[in-house]
């Protein structure tokens, strides 16, 4: 549905940019934009390729382990019934360090993975389990130490202090992983009463 609104959009700004002799502009402005997408999209690429290759290092040598240990004591209550020493545990602490780095699109694999793993654990049902519900709310409402994907994206775009948004941004994600955690353990163990 929303990609016939988006094409309505577009389909109606073209009409009305004809419409109103602006059809020189609409075509200056789509190949600006095209040009600053291209950089915006290398610019990116090369942030999350250097997070990635870090990522898959720290994986490789063990630092998850050490992740684990670390998150183990705020994690332990989030997910009571899943092993500390499993492979989902250890791909949820790698995808919280991703997201607390500020790596959305790095923590993306890792959230694909630890997910999988959660799924197998549940039996590959059809129904999420609650370390799941527990896992994609973390995942979507993280909590941002350090921004770098925004930071670099405002570098790109000229700010002469790209972080310095970050006591607004640890403020929200706080309140936003505070609210959402809350309502999901809230309604899971609703849920086991019932």
């Amino acid at each position: 549905m929303l990609n016939y609104i988006w094409s309505a959009f577009v389909l109606l700004s073209v009409v009305c940019s004809i419409f109103l002799g602006k059809g020189e502009n609409l075509s200056a402005a789509i190949v600006d934009s095209g040009a600053q997408t291209v950089q915006l999209l290398l610019t990116l690429a090369g942030v999350i390729t250097l997070w990635s290759g870090i990522m898959k290092i720290a994986e490789e040598s063990g630092l998850t382990a050490i992740f684990a240990k670390i998150f183990s004591p705020l994690l332990r209550p989030l997910f009571p019934n899943l092993d500390k020493e499993s492979d989902a545990f250890g791909s949820i602490t790698m995808n919280i360090t991703a997201n607390l780095l500020g790596l959305g699109n790095t923590a993306t694999p890792l959230g694909l993975k630890a997910m999988h793993e959660l799924n197998e654990l549940n039996g590959s049902s059809d129904t999420a389990s609650d370390e799941m519900i527990v896992f994609v709310v973390m995942n979507t409402a993280s909590l941002q130490l350090l921004p770098t994907m925004l930071g670099s994206l405002r570098q790109t775009y000229g700010s002469n202090a790209p972080f310095e948004i970050l006591v607004p941004v640890w403020l929200s994600s706080a309140c936003a992983l505070s609210v959402a955690l809350m309502i999901a353990v809230g309604l899971n163990k609703r849920k086991r009463r019932l």
